[in-house]
């Protein structure tokens, strides 16, 4: 666990960061090879992991955590993705913290709504 930040903090600034647009605190948080895999894709290195965040980002209009369980080394939010494309969508999202950095991110939810959504976009 770091000492710096619990692994709960880490992830409450991860989400305040991500919704609030800051990517250079999300930067800080990520390690180096941060290792993400989603619904969406997958990112190896904190510029893809950020790229996918921006991305994401672009539609992004809330993040309405129900619930964050932290143990040791990880943690898991539970939270409604809200965004201008599709309804709410419920998602899960893991993460593995390691030397003070965020190193693993595992995010699963449904992605019809959104897919749909981004297909209305274009």
């Amino acid at each position: 666990m770091t000492t710096t930040k619990t692994v709960r903090e880490l992830a409450e600034t991860y989400f305040t960061a991500w919704e609030a647009g800051d990517f250079d605190t999300l930067r800080e948080l990520l390690a180096e090879n941060v290792d993400f895999v989603g619904a969406l894709g997958t990112a190896s290195g904190v510029e893809e992991a950020l790229a996918g965040l921006k991305g994401l980002g672009q539609v992004l209009e809330k993040i309405d955590v129900k619930v964050r369980v932290a143990e040791g080394d990880e943690v898991i939010t539970w939270f409604d993705l809200c965004t201008s494309v599709a309804p709410p969508t419920p998602t899960a999202n893991w993460m593995h913290v390691e030397d003070g950095k965020i190193a693993r991110i595992r995010v699963t939810f449904d992605p019809r709504a959104l897919l749909a959504g981004f297909e209305r976009r274009n």
